[in-house]
């Protein structure tokens, strides 16, 4: 049966990492933290709880997951983010896997937690998200944001059963925070790119991304909520193109 080194990467992480580290202790046989110089009780925390800590200075994801990876012991790794946390089920399901690993890596659903409630549609759930893996078949991957774990080309997946709780947002003013800071991000990448905006996209992209979310991705079923996240969401698609537009003028004055 392979050992399995559970990964996460944190900064100011004082409220989330317990529960993170809590729900990880029956599959793991090590527990790893690469912190980012938090300011805050995360490194307490995690010593007082048996894992190991260390810290890195943060210059993008795909580069402080790479180097967290590189500090298990182990080549069987799931990544874990502090706001996140195993529902038993999966636990249960990750378990089943460490008998009989037939997989290089394999799928989980996430279910995020928005201001106390489930959100289950969207366009949010299920986030498949490939987090167990076998660290010899792959590597991360992206630019600046949404970074990946991408297995090498004829690697075989799995999907587990029970879901990857994500705790994200406790206020709606957090959301759009981090929307807009978002935004600043995928117009510089989508910039860097090549791509262009227009006119066009800035009113029709949102608008798509608002009826897809809410209504064939069953946002109206997450009530009040999902009304506001598929808003938000269409507003930082707006913001993205805004953006890439201003990047693109800036480059031509």
């Amino acid at each position: 049966m392979p050992k399995l080194s559970v990964v996460i990467i944190t900064l100011n992480e004082e409220e989330n990492i317990a529960r993170c580290i809590n729900s990880v202790k029956r599959v793991a046989d090590e527990i790893i933290v690469v912190d980012s110089f938090s300011e805050d009780k995360t490194q307490k925390i995690v010593e007082s709880l048996g894992a190991k800590f260390y810290q890195n200075k943060f210059e993008d994801y795909v580069k402080q997951h790479d180097y967290a990876d590189k500090l298990a012991t182990f080549d069987h790794v799931l990544s874990v983010d502090a706001d996140e946390c195993l529902s038993e089920d999966l636990s249960n399901s990750i378990l089943v896997v460490k008998k009989y690993w037939k997989n290089d890596g394999y799928f989980m659903s996430r279910m995020t937690n928005y201001c106390g409630r489930w959100i289950k549609h969207s366009g949010w759930y299920p986030d498949k998200k490939l987090r167990l893996y076998d660290r010899r078949k792959g590597k991360w991957v992206g630019k600046k944001i949404h970074e990946r774990y991408r297995l090498i080309e004829g690697s075989t997946t799995g999907h587990l059963k029970g879901d990857l709780y994500h705790y994200s947002f406790k206020s709606i003013s957090d959301h759009v925070k981090q929307a807009n800071k978002f935004t600043d991000l995928t117009s510089e990448v989508a910039f860097e790119a090549g791509q262009k905006s227009s006119l066009f996209k800035i009113i029709i992209n949102p608008i798509f991304k608002f009826i897809r979310n809410y209504v064939f991705n069953f946002g109206f079923l997450d009530g009040y909520y999902g009304f506001i996240i598929c808003q938000i969401s269409a507003n930082a698609t707006f913001l993205k193109y805004v953006k890439l537009k201003q990047l693109n003028k800036n480059k031509t004055e």
